[in-house]
């Protein structure tokens, strides 16, 4: 037993001692490569980026003037930073009349602006894309001189990819803010954090929406959703993923807020575990005149598809939501009576009279719990109701629930409100991955959640002492860019790392043994400090002593 617990502890620090040196040899290697007013490089095209290796950086320097080029990223490990200028603002990268950077041959260039994994040899892997403003991939524009962006096309546009990370960017006036295709289901892992995504779409077309995803794991967290164009009649966020998660986020406007439905393209999505459950916590959902009256869609939407719908069960919990529609709103359509609902700790309040507010559409199977609703609410509008409303206690109504200022859309809780401390437990599904700990602050930012001796209605905690979020890790979330269990948002790392929602080491695997410890912490000492440093730190504070936090 001896021998064998010593090869073990072998084996384990021969791997550790290969992956150190990899590391270092990675890090000896990678380059930067600064793009903007006096730096190396003037132009985004100057970037080799067919040739960029593991660990590269490129930073992208504001200047007044947009940058009018459009590239692709196929290498794995490339981090892409926006840096910005002394008012803050970011980079501008705009699709209008962009030149495609030299020497990149790739297909679907009209798909986008920044494209990542188009005609890619292998799955790019352990991406960043940070900080900068993405605009304009619509076809009333043109680039390389006379051709036209597609309708579905992008401010990013993801084809493939694993392990990626969107954050703190601004993506804009394109057909889609963002695409996400699962290509089969070898899209993986995807955490969008902390951007702003609003004025996408195409005027008169429902098909083109702020965000458009479909990938075997994705976490929105953090995110200010916009409304879309003017005169576009699109979904704010729209979803085919398994394993999807809406975290922490202020969605307001669209035709629906969010429509999440079959993934109609990829079999292993649909067969996946994951693709039965959505979790949907701690949102801030305004609802607007105009478009479907209907704020949330789970199912599918595609009629003779059933079998491939969602079919399973949406948490819908800690979310506060605000309709100001002058007619009638319903809180969730679930497609078919396979769609189940979980709605609990939820604050639903409306401008208009609360017999206008109808909690589903014509089918589904919603429980409720410890939710607050404004007084006069209907089960469903529709006369041939076929679903289910089972209310399993704790419901409080009213005509206010309390909020410092509803009007100025300020939904943390007032003092006295009666959705303090009336919160019930979570069910065992969710956690201990999903539990709410973090919550939106306006705007593009979280922080953690204040909490009381008994847990809070809505996305809100009330009292107790607040601190600010700043992509550091706080409370479980990793400083290498994977969201922490309890929704900390990551640092500039490589990708999302575990699952979207966090996740511990399979059993067994995260205890060590006593040969191996003490070499282990001896290793982690002496060796990792420049990988802590490159994917801890936000590179272009740390290694350059420049640029603007978040």
């Amino acid at each position: 037993m001896m021998k064998m617990e010593l090869s073990r502890a072998g084996a384990a620090t021969g791997a550790l001692v290969t992956f150190l040196l990899m590391v270092s040899a990675a890090d000896l290697a990678a380059r930067e490569y600064h793009v903007g007013p006096g730096q190396a490089l003037s132009k985004i095209s100057d970037v080799p980026w067919a040739e960029l290796q593991y660990g590269d950086h490129v930073f992208i320097h504001w200047r007044p003037q947009p940058y009018r080029e459009k590239w692709v990223i196929n290498r794995s490990g490339i981090t892409v930073l926006g840096v910005r200028g002394t008012d803050g603002k970011r980079p501008v990268i705009d699709g209008r009349d962009a030149i495609t950077a030299a020497g990149l041959e790739y297909g679907n260039g009209d798909r986008g602006v920044i494209n990542i994994g188009s005609s890619a040899d292998a799955v790019p892997r352990n991406i960043v894309i940070k900080g900068l403003e993405v605009r304009s991939a619509h076809p009333d524009y043109r680039f390389d001189g006379t051709r036209r962006y597609r309708r579905l096309a992008a401010s990013i546009f993801v084809e493939l990819a694993h392990d990626l990370v969107i954050r703190d960017c601004v993506l804009h006036d394109s057909g889609n803010g963002l695409f996400v295709a699962a290509n089969e289901g070898r899209t993986r892992k995807i955490l969008v954090e902390k951007n702003h995504i609003h004025s996408n779409g195409i005027v008169g077309r429902y098909y083109e929406h702020n965000a458009y995803s479909a990938a075997l794991g994705i976490t929105y967290q953090f995110n200010r959703f916009g409304p879309l164009r003017p005169g576009a009649t699109g979904n704010n966020l729209k979803d085919r993923s398994a394993g999807l998660v809406v975290r922490y986020n202020w969605i307001e406007g669209g035709n629906r807020l969010l429509d999440l439905v079959e993934a109609e393209d990829s079999m292993v999505l649909v067969n996946h575990p994951s693709y039965r459950e959505t979790h949907v916590y701690g949102n801030i959902l305004i609802e607007r005149d105009g478009g479907n009256p209907q704020a949330v869609h789970y199912g599918g939407d595609n009629e003779g598809k059933e079998d491939i719908y969602r079919g399973g069960t949406l948490y819908f919990y800690n979310n506060t939501f605000y309709s100001t529609r002058g007619d009638r709103t319903t809180l969730i359509r679930l497609s078919t009576n396979r769609e189940k609902a979980d709605v609990r700790n939820n604050i639903l309040h409306l401008t208009a009279p609360g017999a206008s507010f109808a909690l589903l559409d014509k089918s589904g199977r919603m429980t409720l719990r410890n939710n607050w609703i404004k007084s006069g609410w209907v089960s469903s509008h529709e006369t041939l109701f076929s679903g289910s409303v089972t209310d399993e206690g704790g419901l409080l109504e009213g005509d206010d629930p309390g909020f410092v200022d509803a009007e100025g859309l300020d939904f943390r809780l007032a003092s006295g409100s009666l959705a303090i401390g009336a919160a019930a437990d979570l069910p065992e599904g969710v956690l201990p991955g999903h539990a709410v700990t973090m919550e939106y602050q306006p705007h593009q930012r979280g922080r953690v959640r204040a909490q009381g001796e008994r847990p809070d209605m809505g996305a809100y905690g009330y009292g107790g002492e607040r601190s600010d979020d700043t992509g550091g890790g706080a409370n479980g979330g990793g400083g290498d860019g994977t969201a922490g269990s309890d929704g900390a948002a990551g640092g500039d790392g490589g990708g999302p790392g575990g699952s979207p929602g966090g996740s511990a080491l399979p059993s067994g695997e995260a205890e060590g043994n006593g040969a191996f410890g003490p070499l282990l912490l001896l290793l982690l000492v002496v060796g990792v400090p420049t990988l802590a440093q490159r994917y801890r730190d936000p590179p272009y504070v740390r290694r350059n002593g420049r640029g603007a936090t978040s």
